[in-house]
């Protein structure tokens, strides 16, 4: 596998920018200059995130999301640096 991540990815089995083999190797996303733990969905070239909005839940279960727009960035993680939560 290439070390290019997508323009756009998505944590949600359903979705069709889900990628299982990309997401465990580990992406992380930079949004503002600030990293984030809690992206659900991400797209570089129109610049937004999708963030879980606290422990809210739709009628299926899933979690409620915002859409937030700002400057997006995505990296593979390293494997021995731990992840931190903002």
């Amino acid at each position: 596998m290439t070390d290019t991540l997508p323009d756009r990815l998505s944590s949600d089995p359903r979705s069709p920018f889900y990628n299982a083999e990309l997401l465990e190797r580990g992406v992380g996303i930079r949004f503002k200059g600030v990293e984030k733990t809690n992206v659900e969905e991400y797209c570089i070239s129109e610049g937004w995130v999708r963030v879980a909005a606290g422990k809210a839940r739709d009628r299926f279960g899933n979690p409620l999301t915002i859409k937030l727009t700002g400057t997006v960035e995505a990296y593979l993680r390293e494997e021995d640096a731990p992840a931190q939560e903002t």
